[in-house]
């Protein structure tokens, strides 16, 4: 029997993950497999072709595009520096010579007859992909990259934005209902993962930016804010390429959402630990959720059970729709019967008893998703 409920965010101790780590074209593989990594750790690399620019060589030297090819002062093929003269042609009865220079530096890749133009090609550029995380190598994609396993503490978030990095794990706020202000972030936050509690400021995330903090994981951030601190309308592309300093995970929703204390407890243990964190978000098609993995630094072997069951009496969950969007609580009722909605639908629900003042509400099971224990 399919379960109503929308699958929730895991919050976990132990996890197994494989992560792949593939380059954008084909490459060179670093690493063998069994090798143990960091999450700094180049894997693989390969060198993007350099742009290409035009010279427009019949316009500088005034000759006829059929003569262009006879002007080269190097053969296709040459790498030469910028301004070195790469044509050369003589005009007025051969008593001025004008001369082409390369633009930058790279390579005379091709000259046509027909347009007079010359292709210049620049240098390649090198791409390397790292580990991303602590663990081993699992398997290797030849010529394209690995698949790195690791074992330890895993957290998703509800959005992120930013791309990947990793810290270490530390806290800018004493409670999860606290919210992250300006003046706790310190110098010595440089390059860590902080955790805030229910709420970061735009202000707040400019002060992250000045420091260098890698990561802000807090429970909520103001929508309004968002599209100033992206200067653009989110959109419904996946998430995770934007370039603003840092990463930024949400674990709960937009708004003054308290952190969950799961998720703040197992952050809080791991406080000091290194911790991999992405932004990658996609809600449509494909889920994608940001996530923070913090890897075991021993050899010991993960707990053998990590999975979600079905909702019962006591189930953890999260309202992900209004009227109680963000809020956490338990369920303490499955009436089995349909029941009708404002729209006349009949659909099952449920009864939450919610985490902070014991209200208690009948939600449809849809509306809802499970936090994972």
């Amino acid at each position: 029997m399919a379960h109503a409920y929308t699958p929730g965010l895991r919050v976990t101790e132990h996890a197994v993950l494989y992560r792949e780590r593939r380059l954008p074209l084909k490459g060179k593989v670093l690493v063998q497999r069994g090798d143990r990594l960091e999450a700094d750790t180049v894997v693989a690399s390969t060198q993007l072709p350099g742009n290409v620019q035009t010279v427009n060589l019949a316009s500088k030297l005034g000759v006829d595009p059929a003569k262009i090819p006879e002007t080269l002062t190097v053969p296709l093929g040459t790498a030469v520096q910028k301004d070195a003269v790469i044509a050369a042609a003589k005009s007025l009865f051969g008593l001025v010579k004008n001369v082409a220079t390369a633009p930058v530096d790279g390579t005379v890749e091709s000259v046509s007859h027909v347009t007079g133009q010359l292709i210049f090609r620049e240098p390649p550029i090198p791409v390397e992909v790292h580990a991303y995380v602590r663990g081993v190598v699992a398997e290797i994609l030849p010529e394209e990259g690995v698949i790195v396993e690791t074992h330890g503490a895993f957290l998703q978030g509800i959005f992120g934005v930013g791309g990947e990095t990793f810290g270490e794990i530390a806290f800018a706020a004493q409670a999860p209902d606290e919210p992250l202000s300006p003046e706790r972030l310190l110098p010595g936050h440089r390059g860590k993962v902080l955790v805030g509690g229910a709420y970061a400021s735009h202000a707040a995330l400019m002060r992250a930016r000045e420091l260098g903090v890698a990561a802000i994981v807090v429970g909520g951030f103001d929508d309004r804010d968002l599209r100033q601190l992206l200067g653009r309308d989110l959109g419904v592309a996946i998430t995770g390429s934007e370039d603003l300093g840092f990463t930024l995970i949400l674990t709960e929703g937009f708004g003054h959402v308290r952190m969950a204390e799961r998720t703040w407890r197992l952050l809080e243990a791991h406080q000091g630990a290194l911790a991999s964190v992405s932004g990658a978000t996609q809600i449509r098609a494909g889920v994608m959720r940001p996530e923070i993995i913090i890897p075991k630094s021993g050899t010991e072997a993960p707990a053998a059970h990590d999975h979600q069951s079905g909702l019962e009496v006591g189930s953890l969950l999260r309202v992900i729709r209004e009227p109680y969007f963000g809020r956490i609580g338990k369920v303490v009722d499955l009436p089995p019967e349909l029941k009708a909605l404002e729209s006349e639908a009949k659909v099952r629900v449920l009864t939450v008893e919610f985490a902070d003042d014991r209200s208690q509400a009948i939600i449809p099971r849809a509306n809802v998703e499970l936090i994972a224990e």
